[in-house]
C-alpha cells in the first residue's frame, strides 16, 4: 500500500425522515441560502415542500435557482454566480443528484471571485475558497455529496471538464434513501453503472499492483450494489436496497476505495465525457458503453486485474486470459440485463461519429495529462464500442 493522506470533512446525516433537519443544518452556515435544484421533479415527489418548510421554520431566507440539466452547463452556472453575488447569499443548498450538486459547487466557488468560473475547469485559476455547501441527495451516483469534485459542460465546443478542490467538499449532506423510491428505472441503472465505474477505474488502474484491502473493499461494495440494484429495479420502494445503493455510492468515490492505490487515471470517464457532452446522454448510460470497450482495448495490459474481478464477482474460472475476456462479456451482459445500451449503435450513435467523439475527447486527455491517450488510441477504444 502506497503512502496517502485521507481527509474527508463532510458530515453525513443518513436515514428516513432526515430532510426535516435541513433548516437547522443550513442555518449553521448562513441565514440566506441559494436553493439550487433541477427541472422540477422535487416538486412532484414532495421533497421541495419538506425542504422549504424546514428552511422557513429555521428562519433561513431562500433565493431559488432551479433549472439544472442532467448534464449541467456553464451558462446556467454563470447565471447562478450572478444571482449569488447580487443577492449576497451566505450558503448554497443543493437538492438533487450529482448534476445539481456539481452546479452548486461551481456557483459556490464562482461567487468568491471576479474571473469567469470556467477558468477553474481549465486549471488556469485555482479554487481557493467557496461559499459553504449543503446537499440533499435525490439521485445516488456521483458521490459529489461527499467529495471535492465537480463536472461541467461548456456548450460552446461541447467541452465537459472536471475540477477538484478541498474547498468544494459539502459541509453536510443529508441522505434519505426514500428519496430514491420515485427514481426512474433507467436512472437507477445508469446510477449504478456510474458507481461501479468509479470503483473499477481505481481498481484496474492504480499504481499499486495488489492492494489487497482496497481490492476486497471494492469487491464487497460491487457485490452489494449489484445485488441491491437488481432488487430496487423489481421493488422500487425497497428501503434496504435503496439504502445500500445510496451509502455504497458515497463509499465508492469519497476517496476511501482509492486510498493507498497510488495514481489511478480514469480513461473511461475521460472518454465518456465526450459522449454526454456531444449527445446529452446520461453519464452512466455512456459509461455502460465505454467501459466494456476500454476493457477490451486494455485486455492484455490489465489481464490480471480483470481476471481478479471476474473470479471474485462472477465466479469465473480458468487461466487469466480466459477469465479476463469472459469478465468483459459478463459485465456487458449484466449492464444489458438492467436496461443499459452497451454499444454506440444500441444508443443510436452511428459509427461515423467515432472520429468526432475522439477529437472531442483528446482535449480532456491533454488537460488530464493522459499522454498515452492520443486521438488514435481513443479511436481504437471507440471502435470496440461499435
Amino acid at each position: 500500500m502506497q503512502n496517502f493522506v485521507f481527509h474527508n470533512p463532510t458530515r453525513i446525516i443518513f436515514g428516513a425522515g432526515q430532510i426535516a433537519r435541513v433548516g437547522e443544518e443550513v442555518k449553521r452556515w448562513g441565514k440566506k441560502a441559494l436553493l439550487v435544484y433541477g427541472m422540477g421533479s422535487i416538486k412532484k415527489n414532495g421533497i421541495y415542500e419538506n425542504v422549504v418548510s424546514s428552511l422557513k421554520e429555521a428562519g433561513v431566507d431562500i433565493i431559488e435557482y432551479p433549472g439544472v440539466k442532467p448534464n449541467p452547463v456553464l451558462s446556467h452556472v454563470r447565471g447562478g454566480v450572478e444571482v449569488a453575488k447580487k443577492e449576497q447569499v451566505e450558503v448554497i443548498l443543493a437538492v438533487g443528484g450529482g448534476s445539481v450538486i456539481d452546479s452548486a459547487k461551481a456557483i459556490a466557488a464562482g461567487a468568491k471571485v471576479e474571473h469567469d468560473v470556467w477558468d477553474f475547469f481549465t486549471f488556469s485559476q485555482p479554487i481557493r475558497d467557496a461559499l459553504p455547501i449543503v446537499t440533499i441527495v435525490t439521485v445516488s451516483a456521483s458521490a459529489s455529496e461527499m467529495n471535492g469534485g465537480a463536472v461541467l459542460t461548456k456548450e460552446e465546443g461541447a467541452l465537459k471538464f472536471g475540477v477538484a478542490s478541498p474547498a468544494l467538499y459539502p459541509r453536510v449532506s443529508i441522505l434519505d434513501p426514500t428519496t430514491l423510491y420515485s427514481l426512474d428505472a433507467r436512472y437507477t441503472a445508469y446510477s449504478t453503472v456510474d458507481i461501479l465505474a468509479h470503483m473499477w477505474e481505481g481498481y484496474f488502474n492504480g499504481a499499486e499492483k495488489e492492494p489487497l484491502l482496497q481490492d476486497r473493499l471494492v469487491e464487497a461494495l460491487t457485490r452489494t450494489i449489484m445485488e441491491s440494484t437488481e432488487v430496487a429495479l423489481k421493488e422500487p420502494a425497497n428501503y434496504k436496497a435503496r439504502a445500500n445503493i445510496m451509502w455504497g455510492s458515497v463509499l465508492a468515490f469519497n476517496g476511501l476505495t482509492t486510498a493507498g492505490v497510488g495514481r489511478a487515471p480514469y480513461p473511461v470517464h475521460m472518454i465518456e465525457h465526450s459522449l454526454s457532452a456531444l449527445y446529452d446522454m446520461a453519464h452512466g448510460a455512456g459509461l455502460a458503453i465505454v467501459l466494456p470497450a476500454w476493457m477490451t482495448y486494455a485486455l492484455e495490459e490489465k489481464e490480471p486485474r480483470f481476471a481478479r474481478l471476474g473470479r471474485e464477482i462472477f465466479g469465473l474460472s480458468g487461466d487469466d486470459r480466459e477469465v479476463a475476456k469472459n469478465t468483459v462479456q459478463e459485465i456487458k451482459k449484466w449492464f444489458s440485463s438492467i436496461g443499459c445500451a452497451v454499444t454506440l449503435g444500441e444508443a443510436g450513435i452511428s459509427k461515423d461519429e467515432i472520429k468526432r467523439i475522439a477529437e472531442n475527447a483528446v482535449h480532456l486527455a491533454e488537460l488530464w495529462r493522459m499522454k498515452d491517450y492520443t486521438k488514435d488510441v481513443i479511436l481504437e477504444v471507440l471502435n470496440y464500442a461499435v
